[in-house]
Parts: structure tokens; sequence; C-alpha cells
């Protein structure tokens, strides 16, 4: 699947310090290994059945933070993307417009590459669809099957009289879990640290079937999806036709062109669990290692203090919000002022105040010539750097080129101002 074109990112100086972040299944922040030039990052991307919202460009705004970090720090970096490119929201919003789900699915994600693009997100070097990975998928859950790791389910008829064939496949929770190795290398709860309590509701919110019949365990997760009437679907091989679940589309993609185990596992908070849990289940059951080093994920966004939401409809749409002719540097500026682990809201305020920031921002940025002391400026590059490496501490950076700015515009000495752009442009994606 084609991506997006690369935004420029201009050569610095220096070298920039290796940044640290925070594991959420180790809960503490971590420091990324120095002994190494290559740096490893798989960001789950979006199941395109509706435009980019303001949830989604922060997540893909922050792993942009990270790459820009690893990049300065001299990394050479593998990034990896998918594409939910058929699933069920998909085909339900599909049949809700009218639309066939292959049109609806190259639409949203048309609009998606555009506004990555527009916000100056570093694309992927491979941005993979699940309807193309389907031929890697299947053997592996022919496999799994085979290793006693995934087991067919029986048909059943539903509340509402609908008949479900025989042959959807799940993975077996207990039995993949990892009971020789101490410290053990995957069982449920390894990635979320959620207990199964918690697990429960949000097993059943976050796309899982609890209570679908002949399932060993309430948990178990869908791998293979047998064929429905009116439902696409692909030869499975002995699995038969059918379509893939949505965690081990990640998994395979990921192994297929990171290996395992990759640098850092990212995306939303909600794919903590169970679609991060999950993923690492399965690739332990078929690589005996780990999938990710590290798990890194970012708050949830509102509205004007309330949950955003596509049932409340009040979605803040990246696609609107350029159409109303509003600078994309001045949303990004605007995600981060939040710091990228915290929950926080889109407010008119806090866009108003981001539009107020670039402009400031530009006016001493292209006033007069670079002063011949670059006392000032160094300590402003410097201060921004370490920022970013302490846990991608945006807000923290953002401060510090406001108090820069408000000296220069007082009058006090710049330094090399056109040092402080190319940086504020390679390490936080603003263009000035």
């Amino acid at each position: 699947m084609r991506t997006w074109s690369a935004p420029h990112i201009p050569d610095l100086q220096t070298a920039g310090p290796v940044p640290s972040v925070f594991d959420s299944r180790l809960h503490e922040i971590v420091k990324l290994p120095e002994d190494r030039e290559s740096a490893s990052l798989y960001v789950c991307g979006i199941t395109p059945y509706d435009a980019t919202h303001m949830g989604h460009a922060a997540t893909y705004v922050t792993f942009d933070l990270l790459n820009r970090a690893w990049i300065d720090a001299g990394y050479d970096v593998s990034f990896v993307q998918n594409v939910t490119d058929v699933d069920d929201p998909l085909l339900e919003r599909a049949e809700q417009t009218g639309v066939s789900w292959e049109a609806l699915a190259e639409e949203q994600t048309d609009l998606f590459r555009s506004d990555m693009e527009a916000l100056n997100v570093i694309p992927p070097n491979h941005y993979i669809g699940a309807t193309e990975s389907v031929d890697w998928i299947v053997p592996w859950v022919e496999r799994m099957i085979e290793d006693g790791l995934a087991y067919r389910a029986s048909g059943y008829t539903d509340d509402d009289g609908v008949e479900h064939p025989d042959g959807d496949v799940y993975f077996d929770v207990r039995a993949a879990a990892d009971t020789e190795h101490e410290p053990a290398r995957w069982y449920l709860g390894y990635v979320s640290n959620y207990s199964e309590r918690e697990m429960g509701p949000l097993f059943a919110e976050r796309g899982g079937d609890p209570e679908r019949p002949g399932k060993k365990d309430p948990f178990d997760a869908l791998l293979w999806r047998a064929h429905r009437e009116g439902e696409p679907s692909w030869d499975g091989g002995s699995l038969g036709p059918g379509r893939p679940g949505w965690h081990i589309e990640c998994t395979v993609i990921a192994e297929r062109f990171l290996g395992m185990p990759y640098t850092v596992q990212g995306g939303g908070n909600d794919l903590r669990f169970p679609h991060h849990e999950m993923g690492a289940g399965h690739a332990y059951a078929m690589s005996k290692n780990r999938m990710a080093e590290h798990y890194v994920h970012t708050g949830m966004v509102g509205l004007d203090g309330e949950k955003m939401s596509k049932s409340k409809g009040n979605l803040v749409l990246v696609s609107r919000l350029r159409e109303r002719g509003v600078d994309p540097s001045a949303i990004r500026l605007a995600i981060l002022a939040n710091h990228y682990r915290t929950d926080w809201s889109w407010t008119q305020e806090l866009l108003d105040e981001s539009e107020a920031r670039i402009q400031a921002w530009r006016r001493v940025m292209t006033a007069d010539p670079t002063d011949d002391d670059t006392r000032s400026s160094d300590a402003v590059i410097t201060a921004v750097r370490q920022a970013l490496a302490q846990d991608l501490d945006a807000p923290k950076a953002l401060h510090a080129l406001d108090e820069w700015v408000s000296q220069v515009e007082a009058g006090g000495p710049a330094g090399d101002r056109r040092e402080v752009a190319r940086v504020v442009e390679a390490r936080l994606g603003v263009t000035l």
C-alpha cells in the first residue's frame, strides 16, 4: 500500500540525546538502548471507515516525535504501520452509506494520508493493509492449530436467529501462556497489567466476543472468521474461506517487516488490552519470543471535557479544521501542548493559543539576521532536545521556546535564529 510524502527534516549540526519513554508494561520510564545504531517501531494504524480525528492525530504525532528523536540521535529507524482495511466497523459503515467497503476504505485511507502529510508526520517504511497480509496470516493460524494453540469453534445461532457457521478459529490464551520461563514472556495480563476482572468489560467493549458459544475461554480472541454470506472472504487454505481477525494482522505484519522483538510497540491507551495483549500472545505462541521490547501508549483525547466518540458525534476532524483554513502547524502545536501520556481535551481556547504561539515564533524566526553571540540559541536548542529526550516532554520544549521568543521580542539576544528554526522543524515537526 502506498504511503504519503515525507516531510523535510533539516540536518542539525550535532547529534541529539538518546530518548527515554514511559513503558506501559513495566510502568516506568526507560532509556532506550544506547549500544546500537538502529531502532524499530510499529504503530497500529486506522480502520478506515471515518476521517482522522484528534485522538488519531495525537497518537501519530506522538510516535513521530519518537521517530524524530531517534533520527536526531543518529539511529537508523525502521517504522511499520498497518491499515485495517477490512473489519466489522468498516463493513457496517459501508452498508449504512451504500458504498462498497473497498471504496470506503480507499477514500478514508487517502484522507488519512493527506492529514498525516499536512501534519508533517514521517511516513512508515512499510504501510501494509490487512487485505495485503492475508497470505501471510493463513500459515500462522494453520500452524497455531497444529501446535494446539488455536482451535476451531462450532457454529451457533445467535439471539436474532442468525446462523453462524462452523470454522471460526480462536486463539487459546491458556494454552499459549508461558509456563516455562521466569520471568514469563507472555501470559494474559502481561502487557496491560490488568486483572481479569478489569479485562472482562474491556474485552467486550473493544471488539471481543466473550459470550460467543463454543469458545474454551471468554478471553480467547478471533484469529480467522469463517465466511458469512455477504461478507468479503479470502482463500484460507485448510482454514476454509474467510477473513483474518484484528489482532493477528498486526502481529504477522510486525514480524514480517521488523522481526521480534522490535524496539517499541505504540498506540493509544485503549489498545493496551486486548489488542496489544493478544498481539504479544500471538508472537510468543509462534516465535517463543517477546513481540516488543517496550510498549508505549498515548492518552485519550476529549472535546471540551467530554470523551470524544463517534456515537456522541463530537469528533474533531483534522480534515475539517484544514478545510476551515486552520494552519496544520497550529494543529500540531495544539497536540504538542499536552504531554502524550495525559488525557486531555480539545478546546477552541487551545487552538487559539496555538495559533498565537506559531505567529509569535514566526515573527522572531524571520526577523533580523543572526547575532554573533549564539549562547542564547544554543541554550534553547539544548533545552528543547533535553525536554524531548525525557519521555517526549513536548510541553516543556514548547515552554523553553516561548521563553526564548519572549526574551528576543523584549530586545534580548537571539543567537542563531536559523538553527533554532531547523531544530523546531527537525525535532517538533513544526514548519516556521
